[in-house]
Order: C-alpha cells, then sequence, then structure tokens
C-alpha cells in the first residue's frame, strides 16, 4: 500500500510541471487525484493518462465561485477531501511581457500576478478547510517559491505574492490548530526548477543551453531541479508520515539560500 492510499487529492495547475509531477506522484502512492487547471486540453490528457485514479475538472483558481463548485462536487462524489496542493502560479512574464521591477511594473500586471499566486492560495485554504472540517483532518500544502524568501528586483510582483503565501501558511496552520482540527498547511519553496515556466527565459537551441549553463552555476548543486524532486516532497507533506508538521516551510533549491556558493572539487 502506498502512503497516500485512497486519500482524497486535489491539484491546481496541473496540466504540466510541477502540478503534473506531484498528480504522478499522489497517484503512484495510492491517491484519488482532482486534477486541475485552466488547460482543459493539457490537464484531461495527463488525468488520462493516470487511469481511473485521477479525473480533471476545470479550475480557475482566481474565481471564488469555482472553488466552491470543484470542491463541493469533489465532496459530494469522493465522500471528502483529504489534501490540497495549492500549485497554480504564474510570473506573469508572458502574460506582460514590460519590465516587472518595483519602478516600471504596472498595477495590471501586479494585480495579476496577485490575483492567482495569491488570491488563489487564500480562496483554495479557506474552501479546503471548510471541505475538511467534515472529518476533522487534512493536510494542505502551498507552493510558495524561494522567490517569496529573498527580494527580486526584476520580479517583483511575483516576490511579493510568494513571500505572501509563505505568511499566510503559516496563519492557516495556526487557525487550524485553534480549531481543534487536525487539518495541517505547509509551505514549498522551490528554487530553480526545470519546468515550462522557464521556457521564455532560457529561449531556444544554442541559447537555452547557454542559459542552463548559467543558471546552474549560481546553484551550490550546480543544476536545476527537477519536478519530481518536489512532487516526492509534497507526497511527504500529504501523508500522515507528516502528521506533527503544520505551519513549517520547506526550501529545495539546491543549496542557493543556504548563505554562500560551494564550489565542488
Amino acid at each position: 500500500m502506498g502512503r497516500l492510499e485512497d486519500k482524497v487529492v486535489v491539484v491546481t495547475g496541473a496540466a504540466r510541471g510541477i502540478g503534473e509531477a506531484v498528480t504522478r506522484a499522489a497517484v503512484e502512492e495510492g491517491a484519488r487525484v482532482v486534477v486541475t487547471d485552466i488547460d482543459d486540453v493539457g490537464g484531461a490528457a495527463v488525468a488520462a493518462s493516470l487511469g481511473t485514479r485521477a479525473r480533471y475538472l476545470h479550475l480557475d483558481v482566481r474565481v471564488e465561485d469555482e472553488w466552491v463548485a470543484t470542491l463541493g462536487r469533489v465532496v459530494q462524489e469522493e465522500g471528502r477531501l483529504d489534501g490540497l496542493v495549492n500549485n497554480a502560479g504564474i510570473t506573469g512574464f508572458v502574460e506582460w511581457p514590460e519590465r516587472h521591477d518595483p519602478e516600471h511594473a504596472t498595477l495590471e500586471a501586479w494585480r495579476g500576478v496577485h490575483a492567482t499566486n495569491l488570491d488563489g492560495v487564500f480562496l483554495g485554504c479557506k474552501h479546503a478547510i471548510r471541505a475538511m472540517r467534515a472529518t476533522g483532518a487534512g493536510s494542505i500544502v502551498n507552493m510558495s517559491s524561494r522567490s517569496g524568501q529573498v527580494g527580486i528586483a526584476g520580479a517583483a510582483a511575483y516576490a511579493s505574492s510568494k513571500a505572501a503565501v509563505r505568511n499566510h501558511t503559516k496563519t492557516v496552520a495556526l487557525y487550524c490548530a485553534e480549531q481543534g482540527m487536525a487539518i495541517r498547511c505547509n509551505s514549498i519553496h522551490p528554487g530553480v526548477i526545470l519546468t515550462p515556466m522557464w521556457d521564455p527565459v532560457l529561449g531556444d537551441g544554442a541559447q537555452r543551453e547557454r542559459a542552463l549553463a548559467a543558471v546552474a552555476a549560481d546553484v551550490p548543486l550546480r543544476r536545476m531541479g527537477t519536478p519530481t524532486e518536489v512532487a516526492a516532497l509534497v507526497a511527504h507533506l500529504l501523508a500522515d508520515e507528516s502528521g506533527y508538521t503544520t505551519g513549517a516551510e520547506f526550501v529545495i533549491d539546491g543549496g542557493i539560500l543556504a548563505g554562500a556558493a560551494a564550489t565542488p572539487r
């Protein structure tokens, strides 16, 4: 039996990247997973590739009515909600290609990034708590970022939104404990993980290879991380084995935030 045997888990932004990897890891561990995204084609394809333990539902994390409908349907059809992974997020670079530094970022871009990255997490936590009250237990995992712990000059909105996710995670954890519920909430802070989100930055062909090498050179472990490495940590936090862990933050960045560069001999 897997660590998540028969647990009901919802993953947002699951059509690709870390969300897809989390979905696959959860199914491998025995969970019944609801794949959600606004990319209906990609999300449905991920669910279909995983057989009967996964299915797809459309969910725009910015819209509260969609959260109510989605989690309501999950509880009605599955009987409960055991886990939520608030993974959906954007950098804003694709949607608003102008500069994102504190001087030049537009209010539209600022609000747009926060709407997905922060409002989406707030709404997910809010309605997951309500859905989990029936059993009084569950695990919420919020995807923050290394950028939520340090300033990022060229990504003001992204860094701000991820810092807020880090803080809100702790608030949710304390609230649930105060309510006497075994609903845990923790945040994960990935560093440079090779996902499609990096494509606009890395480019193609020889340019991509040079960019990958440049990024890796700034990581003490001298490589980018993989979605499956993040997914393994998510699976641990969803499982009962992490039952005494709440309000915590987990950095997975190859050593970047350890404090100093390390040059392998």
